[in-house]
């Protein structure tokens, strides 16, 4: 069970596989959902509940870095991309893999509590895709990604871990991840940035999605790219729409530099 939000993860399958039970002792603990800070265990002081959050996000770091080696020998370059349900998540990265096949090897981790409908839809596309299931967990962890690993082609490119739609707990997580990118679309309100100012204090790039939408809703970008430099100043945004492709270019040339830049280092580590 997850300290920081409540969920348990010993339901958690990968590729329809269960993993076993590890017996963290965190797993029993209740914990109240919301990002960081007090956690609700009845019966623990306020400095326990602190040393138990510490502890699950200080093991979760070590996977990371573990995570994080494993990219980097490889020369992989790595997003986890993150939003709330409904955001388009899937469907820009069926757009994003159609636009860099034939040029960028990419792979796709996929995270959803349950069904493996996402995999199917990105295995479609020709890329790999690993699909993990989080039961009632609601989001991904390092470990849970390091289990995956083994499943994925062992080469440069770029790999996507596209995370359980929830815009809280997902930006305590790191996963070794280059990068977090946040996706809004326009059918969401412009205010998510302040309502969930720790996601985008934690991603490195803002997506506007389903642009397409706009003339047909009440969503003022502008301001949504205010909101979120507010909380992440100099935050860069792209707009785009994963139906139409409009802005894809943008995005697509983005994701090129990262995995260039992923390949070098690994090259030039090699030959040091």
């Amino acid at each position: 069970m997850c300290t920081t939000c409540g969920c348990g993860h010993a339901e958690t399958q990968i590729d329809g596989r269960p993993v076993a039970e590890d017996g963290l002792p965190w797993r029993r603990v209740v914990a109240r959902p919301g990002a960081l800070g007090a956690v609700h265990a009845p019966g623990m002081a306020p400095s326990r509940i602190v040393e138990v959050e510490r502890d699950i996000l200080a093991k979760n770091d070590e996977h990371a870095a573990a995570n994080r080696r494993w990219f980097a020998q490889r020369g992989m370059f790595v997003l986890n991309l993150v939003s709330s349900p409904g955001s388009g998540k899937t469907t820009l990265l069926v757009r994003t893999l159609g636009a860099l096949a034939g040029r960028v090897h990419a792979a796709v981790i996929e995270g959803d509590q349950q069904t493996s409908r996402d995999a199917e839809r990105i295995r479609a596309t020709g890329a790999p895709a690993i699909q993990i299931n989080t039961g009632k967990g609601c989001h991904l962890d390092a470990k849970m990604v390091g289990r995956a690993l083994p499943g994925l082609p062992g080469r440069d490119g770029v790999l996507f871990i596209e995370n359980v739609g929830n815009l809280v707990c997902p930006a305590a997580f790191d996963l070794g991840e280059a990068h977090k990118v946040v996706i809004l679309s326009v059918t969401e309100g412009e205010d998510k940035p302040l309502k969930y100012p720790d996601m985008f204090a934690a991603a490195d790039l803002m997506i506007v999605n389903k642009i397409d939408l706009a003339p047909y809703v009440s969503f003022d970008a502008a301001a949504a790219v205010e909101f979120a430099r507010r909380v992440r100043p100099g935050l860069p945004a792209l707009a785009v729409s994963a139906t139409t492709g409009e802005g894809l270019d943008a995005w697509i040339d983005w994701v090129r530099r990262g995995v260039e830049a992923a390949k070098a280092r690994a090259s030039a580590t090699a030959i040091a």
